[in-house]
């Protein structure tokens, strides 16, 4: 029996759901395959990619040629700029029951984009940042093109024990020059250049033995043409600290301890510093004005069974900007069932569930799957999962109501939604490798939606 062709559509074009796209097409199922569509709300793919990895990080980016494969011969469509469920900062959005009208199934990738909350007083002054929104702006993502953080005063707050934390920290402490080759855009490049910051102060909240940085990102920032590392540890890594089991929290802490008995990591002959405060929680933000001008911050201390425990210590520090990495959370996604504890769609191995049963035809894969956990290479593995368990419910699926590419072009025009194409995509690209060309880089982002869509269209319409 002739198997007719099911279409299922991938929400959200970054590696989670190429991933997915990818593994649907090996599938092989039936005489003709799968159909995939891979819709994202931006006209250009690659999601966190693009977007949450810091411009410096080359080698990082390289996955997209990985990503990107499946494009190429044209296996899975691309259709960017269309916002499902939502406005999509300002773009048309096409209601998610009308998408179920045109596919077998969808799997829903949109990650996790919010970033957590402090909680503690004086957290909304202007100058109080998440770390989704900071990074996103200096990766030049369009929705946050006007954030324009204040980089006028000499000292920043980075709250976070993590790599993210890292990245926003060694962008700050960057010179001109090593930001230039970058594929950061021009505006940005621009606002770092003239920015007055020369103390970068990161807080963590445990000891020098128990960050979770990767060593590689560790050993960058001891590495900056432009800043020193400083290490601010009580005392411990001198006294002696016991050595952790993992073996990357070892090559962290003999890193640390090399530091902290040098001083600093180069010994005070740079302009700027990053300062590592371990013991450290931020514990109010002062203001004058509407805006942040402190930080106080409570020196902490690791009681017998492991936790965290305020000593009531204070120091405040005089900073105009607070970036807190403190992870993220996902936004519900309108018409399917949330969790708001974990931030995640409730699912069993990537089938949505909804008051315990499964939702037909609704899979989830990465962030919004599974919290926002793990590194890009996880995302494979997840989605592997997620496509078996549709593979596995593909024959008892209904046929979508209108299953031809042309109705759905209409449908998404009923609500002003115009998609791009990978052709259209790759006028986009060739743009950016123009102005990279032009600055002495490999690429530079365009960064506003407007600019993106023009250069996306802009052979089509003089052709």
């Amino acid at each position: 029996m002739t198997l007719p062709q099911p279409r299922v559509a991938v929400i959200g074009a970054g590696p989670s759901g190429l991933y997915a796209a990818a593994a649907l097409l090996a599938a092989g199922y039936g005489d003709a395959g799968i159909s995939v569509d891979v819709l994202d709300r931006l006209p250009a793919p690659y999601g966190l990619v693009r977007y949450g990895v810091a411009p410096d990080h080359v080698k990082m980016k390289s996955v997209i040629r990985v990503l990107q494969k499946p494009f190429d011969p044209a296996e899975v469509h691309f259709l960017g700029n269309v916002a499902v469920g939502r406005d999509g900062g300002g773009a048309p959005g096409v209601p998610l029951e009308v998408l179920r009208e045109h596919y077998t199934a969808i799997v829903h990738a949109t990650g996790s984009s919010v970033d957590r909350a402090l909680g503690i007083p004086g957290e909304e002054l202007a100058g109080s940042i998440g770390s989704g929104a900071f990074v996103s702006w200096y990766c030049g993502h369009p929705d946050f093109t006007e954030l324009d953080p204040p980089l006028a005063h000499p000292g920043v707050a980075v709250v976070g024990a993590g790599n993210v934390a890292l990245d926003v920290a060694r962008v700050l402490a960057k010179s001109h020059e090593e930001m230039a080759g970058t594929d950061i855009p021009d505006r940005v490049l621009d606002a770092l250049t003239r920015s007055g910051i020369r103390d970068v102060h990161v807080f963590v909240r445990r000891g020098p033995q128990h960050v979770r940085f990767t060593p590689a990102e560790l050993r960058q920032i001891g590495e900056l043409a432009n800043a020193e590392v400083v290490v601010h540890d009580d005392g411990l890594l001198a006294a002696g600290i016991e050595a952790p089991e993992d073996r990357r929290q070892r090559q962290n802490l003999e890193m640390l301890t090399r530091w902290a008995a040098a001083g600093g990591s180069e010994g005070g002959t740079k302009p700027r510093r990053i300062h590592l405060r371990f013991l450290r929680s931020p514990v109010r933000l002062l203001g004058e004005h509407g805006r942040v001008s402190g930080v106080v911050v409570e020196r902490n201390r690791i009681d017998a069974d492991g936790r965290v425990v305020g000593t009531g210590e204070e120091e405040t520090l005089d900073v105009g900007l607070v970036v807190r990495a403190i992870g993220y959370s996902a936004e519900p996604v309108p018409g399917l069932p949330f969790d708001e504890r974990s931030g995640t769609v409730p699912n069993v191995g990537g089938r949505v569930v909804r008051d315990g049963e499964p939702v037909p035809g609704a899979y989830v894969t990465g962030w919004i799957k599974r919290g926002p956990t793990g590194v890009i290479g996880t995302n494979k593995g997840d989605a592997a999962e997620t496509v078996a368990a549709l593979l596995e419910d593909l024959p008892h699926l209904p046929a979508p109501a209108h299953p031809d590419r042309e109705s759905l072009l209409e449908a998404l025009a009923a609500y002003g939604v115009h998609p791009v194409d990978w052709t259209d995509w790759l006028r986009l690209d060739a743009e950016e490798l123009r102005l990279g060309a032009a600055r002495g880089a490999e690429r530079v982002k365009v960064a506003e939606l407007a600019a993106m869509l023009a250069a996306c269209r802009a052979e089509a319409e003089v052709s």
